[in-house]
């Protein structure tokens, strides 16, 4: 049976290879992520590792720290005294370094990295944990000098003698390049400004006696913990001390959330691959066990028992898993090489000879191989397990030819029933994450009883889509219908893998519309700013440019928005940490605001607050309530809810009550914060272009701010739901390969399967241009079948899937029928495609060796 089962699979490898496709991409995915990771994480461990201070002193962490308030935390510099003189401290350097400040040149272009990653003004001197070394030049030397590291030089074309602008939190300050760094360690793709300790501390941070930390370095025989303990008993616990592997991991985790995205995206893409591949592998198998129904049936003739038959097939999958691994962990090796050098693209320079295949990815690579192909290929085994000794005496097959669908009949009914029943729950329910998990089950089960109940739906609706093709294309139009609807199961099957690709698609699809859609009437509804000024990452800017807007010629009214951390103590017993916006007093000029208690003057006096009306029924807060609010920095207050909100639309991500401040109580609560927009009407008697011409004269200097109307703003937002449907249309083309894939195997197999047939019909007089029309045909109505099926599933998706983004206040609905449409002719031209060869071979056949084959 062993040498029958490998002679088995090396006569048919030609079939399987399209099948071993399906494996090789779904392993590449999954192998290039974890290795990409895997070489991300250990380089970016080692940069840490070797950076990092024996024991970093710094302040303490509070809450609110991601919160984009422009504040810098910093400590006294005069605590390096007190720590130089703790026993084993061998040497204290004080840092003094802000991220996210825009260094612009000459021509006012930006001098750092465009695709995200920080630009870091910090102070110089020299360790032997310093990530760069002096090259060329000398170190800055007092006011106006700085290093730039030699990446970023190299790229923007910065020499030694350019003039910089740093435009920093307290505002901008020019530099002469006198030296240039290079990197010793990894560049992870951030621009580097070095000063001098003195310019730093009053330039960067507006204080010459502040320090963002402190490096300490540890004496001979003395260990980083025991060092962290000595200076904790020195200090108190009013800073945050860190040995070097503390920090190292700390830095690490701040790294994971960038790589855990790009792992999962990729992780998806697998997940994709793997879903539609099994329906390819299935497919092929049940195929080739329908063709060899005679060879199966001789082998039981012979002696062979049902359990040996079935080993049989189960053994030609793992092969094909084998094989299909080992190539798919070959392939993906190359895909991570291939992210890697895109990475240095964007500015993180990884070392490609340095690539780690740990352990775990060889596991991972072989166990979804090997695993996928050995479940797709255990119906298929156990129908070739029932094969009787007869069938060697008769030309039969198990292709499931006419045999009853009743059993998929009833378990589609009942899953979909309870699918249906999950999406209709997760309609009605009022709790998100209720909602969210019911979507979830809901479109499992719905794409579960989808695919059981494919082959029921195969006649009715390829006798519609196909309908016109008798009066259109004559006999050879029925022929390719009847031939899709001669065996359900496989046309089922068939056109599952397509139907998958397209079902993500259109739920993501509806999803991204309905988003746009709502923040579209968000912007409209609660928009009325002539202009507002911003950055292109929504980061906060420093006040120069504040009061720069505000001395523009036919600028009227400027309200500035600010985000301010906090944590309320609510009656309920409950500490909720958030963000307010603050605004200025004329709040009600540039937005609509709508309130049920109150109005803005309440909600922005002086020590008041305003919240949202159902975030105070559920903490039973009523207005005129007192609220103990504690800031950043252990400041404290007692604030009156002013009035209560109905925002309806979106929340402000990362923030609970849509909560606002005056601007006063920010300034007094969080003084240093920065404004993160600016909102500006026209004066009377000036006109929108006059005033938006002298506002980008006005912040020509500014690279890092954008002037934007109502329009603008929508298209930033459409800009952003880009990227999500960016990565639907990599799923969809990563789908449409595999289907391709699998309708093309489909096809070749039956063209196999009918070599009798299609000898039979040549020499009653089919010519080879109609024979080829057959076949082309023949896929054009599966494609578009399975296109049919995958829409309308998506749109039920993309329906309750809008349902959950209603309870985030994104309450329109929008269905992209342009891209509905799209899908549906570009499964017209994947049928077509995926005929091509198939039709070829078929329309090539010697006619009387067609007649006479077995």
């Amino acid at each position: 049976m062993l040498k029958a089962t490998l002679r088995s699979f090396f006569a048919h490898k030609g079939r399987l290879v399209l099948s071993a496709l399906a494996v090789v991409l779904s392993v590449a995915f999954v192998a290039g992520s974890l290795i990409f990771s895997d070489t991300v994480s250990r380089t970016f461990d080692r940069l840490f590792a070797s950076t990092s201070a024996d024991v970093t002193v710094g302040p303490k962490e509070s809450f609110g720290e991601s919160v984009p308030s422009g504040t810098v935390p910093t400590i006294p510099a005069q605590l390096a005294e007190r720590v130089r003189a703790v026993d084993g401290v061998a040497d204290v350097q004080v840092d003094a370094a802000v991220e996210n400040v825009t260094v612009v040149d000459a021509r006012r272009e930006p001098v750092g990295p465009t695709t995200g990653a920080p630009t870091i003004a910090t102070n110089w001197y020299v360790s032997d944990r310093s990530p760069v070394e002096l090259t060329s030049g000398h170190a800055p030397r007092g006011p106006g000098q700085a290093l730039l590291d030699a990446d970023t030089a190299d790229e923007k074309g910065v020499a030694i003698g350019d003039t910089l602008t740093v435009l920093a939190p307290p505002g901008s300050f020019d530099v002469r390049v006198v030296g240039i760094a290079t990197f010793t360690t990894t560049n992870p793709g951030a621009a580097l400004v070095f000063l001098d300790t003195p310019t730093a501390q009053r330039e960067l941070l507006g204080d010459p006696d502040a320090a963002t930390a402190l490096s300490v370095t540890a004496g001979p025989g003395v260990d980083d913990a025991t060092l962290k303990q000595r200076l904790g008993a020195e200090l108190g616990g009013g800073y945050e001390l860190r040995t070097a592997a503390e920090q190292a991991e700390s830095s690490a985790a701040q790294l994971g959330g960038f790589l855990d995205v790009i792992k999962y995206v990729m992780l998806g893409f697998a997940g994709v691959a793997v879903l539609v591949g099994v329906f390819l592998i299935v497919n092929t198998f049940s195929m080739l066990i329908a063709q060899r129904t005679r060879e199966l049936g001789l082998l039981r003739a012979l002696g062979a028992d049902r359990a040996q038959v079935r080993r049989s097939v189960l053994v030609e999958a793992l092969l094909l898993g084998v094989v299909g691994s080992t190539l798919g962990l070959a392939t993906g090796i190359g895909l991570a090489f291939g992210l890697i050098e895109l990475m240095a693209l964007a500015g993180m320079n990884l070392d490609a000879t340095e690539m780690v295949i740990g352990p775990v990815t060889p596991v991972a690579a072989y166990v979804v191989g090997v695993g996928v192909t050995f479940v797709a290929a255990y119906l298929p085994a156990g129908r070739a397990a029932k094969v009787s000794p007869m069938a060697a005496l008769a030309d039969a097959e198990v292709a499931g030819v006419g045999r009853p669908l009743t059993v998929r009949a009833v378990v589609g009914a009942v899953v979909a029933v309870a699918g249906a029943a999950a999406l209709t729950g997760c309609a009605v329910s009022a709790d998100t994450s209720t909602s969210a998990s019911l979507l979830g089950l809901g479109v499992v089960l719905t794409l579960v009883a989808t695919v059981v109940a494919g082959p029921l739906l195969v006649r009715p609706v390829i006798r519609v889509l196909g309908g016109a093709f008798p009066a259109l294309f004559g006999s050879v139009g029925r022929m390719s219908q009847r031939n899709a609807l001669r065996n359900p199961r496989r046309t089922g099957a068939t056109a599952a893998a397509l139907m998958v690709g397209l079902a993500l698609v259109g739920g993501l699809s509806v999803a991204s519309a309905s988003m746009t859609a709502s923040f579209d009437k968000e912007i409209d509804r609660t928009l009325g700013a002539d202009f507002m000024v911003q950055s292109a990452n929504f980061r906060p800017f420093p006040r120069e440019i504040t009061e720069r807007v505000q001395d523009v010629d036919g600028a009227g009214l400027v309200v500035r928005q600010r985000f301010v951390p906090l944590a309320l103590s609510l009656p309920d017993g409950k500490r909720v940490e958030s963000a307010a916006a603050a605004y200025d007093p004329g709040l009600d000029r540039v937005a609509r605001v709508e309130y049920t208690v109150n109005g803005t003057a309440e909600a922005l006096a002086p020590g008041h607050i305003g919240m949202d009306q159902e975030f105070a029924a559920d903490h039973r807060v009523r207005v005129g309530d007192t609220v103990p609010v504690e800031f950043p920095g252990e400041r404290k207050a007692e604030l009156i809810v002013g009035a209560l909100t109905d925002l309806g639309g979106p929340s402000t991500p990362g923030a609970q009550g849509n909560l606002v401040v005056g601007m006063a109580t920010a300034d007094r609560y969080v003084p240093g914060g920065q404004d993160s927009v600016l909102f500006v009407n026209a004066a009377d008697g000036t006109g929108p272009d006059t005033l938006r011409a002298a506002l980008n004269e006005a912040l020509d200097p500014y690279p890092q701010v954008q002037v934007r109307d109502q329009a603008d703003y929508k298209e930033l937002v459409r800009e952003q739901m880009a990227v999500l449907l960016y990565l639907v249309y990599a799923l969809l083309g990563l789908a449409i390969v595999i289907a391709v894939l699998g309708v093309v195997n489909t096809l070749a197999l039956s063209v196999v399967e009918r070599t009798r047939e299609i000898g039979l019909l040549r020499a009653i007089g089919l010519s080879r241009r109609q024979l080829r029309r057959m076949i082309r045909l023949e896929s054009v109505v599966i494609a578009v079948f399975g296109a049919v099926l995958g829409l309308g599933l998506g749109l039920v998706w993309g329906l309750a899937v809008q349902q959950v983004l209603a309870l985030e206040g994104m309450t329109e609905l929008a269905i992209p029928w342009g891209t509905v449409l799209a899908v549906v002719l570009g499964s017209v031209v994947v049928g077509l495609a995926a005929a091509l060869v198939p039709a070829l071979r078929a329309s090539r056949m010697n006619v009387l060796a067609a007649i006479a084959h077995e």
